[in-house]
C-alpha cells in the first residue's frame, strides 16, 4: 500500500478562542463557556488560563466556580462558532476534498492528492496553520503522519499551537514510551486489564504475547490495540457526505454600502467557489446569492445555469445578476454577503460536447492558468480582468 499522507487539525480551546477573538478584552484571561455556576450547567470549553485551575470540558460550573473564583463564565453561541467552523473548514476545503469532520472544531484530511499542487504534506499542514492565524484569527494544531492514528495522536502531543510529523519508519520512536491509555479504545476498563498483565505503556504492549493480549481483552480487541501500538491503522479519510454545495461568504466587521464595493466583494467569493468546484471536480446547476442587512434579516435568491460549469465567469455573472436584481436598489448596507453553487453533479458524469463553445473553451483555459498560478506562487499571483457588467447592460 502506497503511504498516505494525513492531516489532523484541532482548532485549540475553540470555544473560548472565539470568544476572545470576538472581545479581545477576554485575551489572558481565564474563559469558561457554557452554564453558569447559577443555572448549574455544565463547562463546554476552558481556555487554556482557566485549565491551569483544573477545569475542563464536562465538568459542572458549580465545581468551575470553585477551582476558578476569577473566571469568565460565559453562555454559549452556537450559531458564532459554527460561522467560524465555517471559515475553517473552507481553508480545508481550499487544499483538498477529502476532509473527514470529527466536530466542528476537528478533521482529519487526506492531502496525497495534492502534494504535486501545493507540495509535501508538511508543507500544506504549515500553510493551512498560517492560513488558519492569519485569516480567522484562531490557533490550531496540526498532526502530520502516514496514518489517522498517528495523526490524531501527533496533534494533541505539543497543544496549544503545536505541530507535529511523524515520519513513517519512526512510529515506534513515538509511540512507545507513552501510556497505553493513549491508544484509541483503551479506556478505564481496558488499562486496568493491562495493567494487570504488566502492560503500561506501548512498548509493553507491543512486545506482549498475543495470547495474553487476547485473554485479557478478547480478539477483537487485542488485535485492534496490537495494530495501534505498532503504528498501523488502514482506516481511509472518508468526507461525511457528499457535498450538497459550495459556498463562500464574509461577515463584515462594519456595515457596507455601494454597490461597486459589495460587488468587488462577491466577484472575489465567486472566485474562490468557482477554484473549489474545480479542484472537486464539480460542476453547479445553481448559484445562491445570500445577504444579510444590519437588523439581521436575511435575503436568499437562486439562478439555476442554463448549463452546469465551475466557470469562474459564469459563476461571477450569476452573482451580479442576482446581486442587481434581487437586491435593494435603495442602498442599503450589508453585514454580509455570501456565494453558493449548488445542484453539483460530476464533471465526469457530463458527455463531451461535440461542438465547444469556443468562449467557454477560452474560459476553461484562463481559469486552468489561474489556478496553476495560484497553487504555485499563491492566491493573487494572476486574477482575471473581466468586464464589469453594470445594472442597465
Amino acid at each position: 500500500m502506497a503511504e498516505r499522507s494525513i492531516l489532523h487539525v484541532d482548532m485549540d480551546a475553540f470555544f473560548a478562542s472565539v470568544e476572545v477573538l470576538d472581545d479581545p478584552r477576554l485575551r489572558g484571561r481565564p474563559v469558561i463557556v457554557g452554564g453558569t455556576p447559577e443555572s448549574r450547567g455544565v463547562v463546554s470549553a476552558a481556555s487554556y488560563e482557566a485549565r491551569a485551575y483544573g477545569v475542563h470540558s464536562a465538568m459542572s460550573a458549580a465545581r468551575a466556580l470553585k477551582l476558578c473564583p476569577d473566571g469568565v463564565f460565559l453562555r454559549p453561541r452556537g450559531a458564532r462558532y459554527a460561522e467560524i467552523s465555517g471559515h475553517v473548514f473552507d481553508v480545508f476545503h481550499d487544499f483538498t476534498p477529502l476532509v473527514e469532520p470529527l466536530s466542528v472544531d476537528e478533521a482529519f484530511l487526506d492531502v496525497g492528492g495534492c502534494l504535486r499542487l501545493f507540495g509535501e504534506a508538511v508543507t500544506i499542514g504549515r500553510r493551512i496553520k498560517d492560513r488558519i492565524r492569519d485569516e480567522i484569527g484562531l490557533v490550531a494544531s496540526v498532526g502530520v503522519a502516514p496514518n489517522k492514528f498517528l495523526a490524531k495522536l501527533a496533534s494533541d502531543l505539543e497543544k496549544p499551537d503545536g505541530f507535529v510529523v511523524v515520519e513513517a519508519g519512526r512510529e515506534r520512536e513515538l509511540l512507545d514510551p507513552l501510556p497505553v491509555s493513549r491508544l484509541w479504545g483503551v479506556g478505564p476498563r481496558s488499562q486496568a486489564s493491562l495493567e494487570a498483565l504488566g502492560i503500561r505503556t506501548v512498548r509493553d504492549m507491543r512486545l506482549a504475547d498475543p495470547d495474553r493480549l487476547e485473554q485479557g481483552l478478547g480478539p477483537a480487541m487485542a488485535r485492534h490495540v496490537a495494530a495501534l501500538a505498532e503504528g498501523r491503522d488502514d482506516r481511509p479519510v472518508v468526507p461525511d457526505h457528499e457535498a450538497k454545495s459550495i459556498g463562500h461568504e464574509l461577515t463584515f466587521a462594519a456595515d457596507i454600502a455601494g454597490r461597486e464595493a459589495l460587488v468587488d466583494i462577491l466577484d472575489g467569493l465567486a472566485d474562490k467557489v468557482a477554484r473549489r468546484l474545480r479542484r472537486a471536480g464539480l460542476l453547479a446547476r445553481t448559484v445562491q446569492l445570500k445577504a444579510r442587512y444590519p437588523d439581521f434579516s436575511t435575503r436568499t435568491r437562486s439562478l439555476t445555469l442554463t448549463a452546469p460549469s465551475d466557470s469562474l465567469r459564469v459563476l461571477r455573472d450569476a452573482g451580479r445578476e442576482l446581486f442587481d436584481d434581487h437586491l435593494d436598489r435603495r442602498g442599503r448596507p450589508l453585514r454580509l454577503i455570501g456565494i453558493a453553487a449548488q445542484n453539483l453533479e460530476r464533471a465526469d458524469d457530463r458527455p463531451a460536447e461535440l461542438f465547444g463553445d469556443p468562449e467557454a473553451e477560452r474560459d476553461r483555459t484562463l481559469d486552468v492558468l489561474t489556478d496553476r498560478a495560484a497553487d504555485r506562487f499563491g492566491k493573487g499571483a494572476l486574477t482575471r480582468g473581466l468586464r464589469r457588467r453594470e445594472p442597465d447592460d
